[in-house]
């Protein structure tokens, strides 16, 4: 079988075909970013980093990958690390105000998981991070 160079595509479509790399699992994106130097800018694109759905995936890394995703993810946006660090910050560090912004700002990107957390942690949170009382019928 004849092998296709990928760096003769336009640069639009090797950013999506890299996409769609990362999107079948992130084993495959560093994999992808060792080849050679033009893998590893077209890897290093923003935009891959702020759409992954990071619940999609097992999280096979560990140690410098896995931390260096989870950084690149933080860094660009990415709803879904948004909604996990608000839930650590909220529920593990009690930093309500923290992790509620966060968690507001993964459901103001549409991530369905961030909505539902957000809007029942705020019914029964106030802003301070104080427990509402809600009353037993």
């Amino acid at each position: 079988m004849e092998q296709f160079p990928i760096l003769s595509l336009p640069p639009e479509v090797q950013g999506l075909v890299v996409k769609l790399v990362a999107h079948n699992s992130f084993e495959d994106l560093f994999r992808l970013r060792a080849t050679c130097k033009a893998m590893r800018l077209l890897a290093d694109n923003e935009d891959v980093y702020a759409s992954f759905d990071l619940f999609k995936y097992s999280w096979r890394l560990n140690g410098f990958r896995l931390r260096y995703l989870l950084r690149r993810c933080y860094a660009q946006g990415n709803p879904s690390t948004l909604y996990i660090k608000g839930v650590e910050y909220f529920y593990r560090r009690n930093m309500y105000v923290e992790g509620l912004d966060l968690m507001k700002r993964a459901a103001d990107a549409g991530f369905e998981r961030a909505s539902y957390t957000y809007a029942m942690t705020s019914k029964l949170w106030d802003d301070d991070g104080n427990e509402r009382c809600i009353p037993m019928q």
